[in-house]
Formats: C-alpha cells, structure tokens, sequence
C-alpha cells in the first residue's frame, strides 16, 4: 500500500502511482522547487528592488543621490549584475542597464547614478 507523499492519504490505482491525485503531484512539486531555489529568488528580488530604486532615482541619465537615502529604501549595494571601469581606474557596478559608483564629497557619501551607454561595452 502507498502512501501520498504530499497529503500522506492512500494511494488508490497503479502500484507505481507515486501521488493520489494530480493536484497533490502539482503541490508537492511546487514546495520541493520553492525550497530548492529560494537562494535564486532572494537574490532575484535584491536585484530587482536595487534596479528599481536605480532607474527611480537617474531620471535625467546621471545623478547623484545620497548614499543613505537609497539605503533606507532598502538598496543592497553588494547585489549586482556586471561592473565597468572606465579610463580613471572607477568602478561602476550595474544591475542590469543601471549603475553607480560610490563617491565621498564634502565628508558626505554619495553615488553617482549612470545608465549603460553604448561606449562602454568596449
């Protein structure tokens, strides 16, 4: 006698039948791929919040916003997609087509906010 692995009821059918109904199947699958990727989701939505607090903040294509301020609506500078150097040795890291770089100016941090441009793909 089998026993559903999802609502623990008996099994009524096929001796190999592994679930009783097609909805427990279903169910039992969709817990299993949540648990197993719930590292790609969190990640995922990380980058997604930063990506929108980005392009909410760079209106005009380059800004500078207060470091704190992007903070406290919960921005995670350590979550990004890709990063670019430009000449002066500066780093721009990106989620996705928005990026900043960490800049200090009158003892007060800052990032300056850029969209990918097309030169930067050499």
């Amino acid at each position: 006698m089998n026993i559903c692995p999802h609502c623990n009821s008996k099994i009524i059918g096929r001796s190999d039948k592994k679930y009783c109904s097609i909805h427990c199947k279903s169910a039992h699958q969709y817990q299993n791929r949540k648990s197993e990727e719930a590292l790609y989701y969190t990640i995922d939505k990380k980058l997604k919040t930063n990506r929108k607090l980005l392009k909410a903040y760079n209106k005009s294509g380059m800004s500078t916003v207060r470091k704190e301020k992007l903070l406290s609506e919960g921005f995670d500078p350590t979550y990004f997609t890709h990063y670019w150097k430009n000449k002066k040795g500066q780093v721009y890291l990106f989620c996705y087509e928005y990026g900043f770089l960490d800049l200090k100016e009158n003892q007060k941090e800052k990032y300056l906010l850029v969209t990918w441009q097309d030169y930067m793909d050499r």
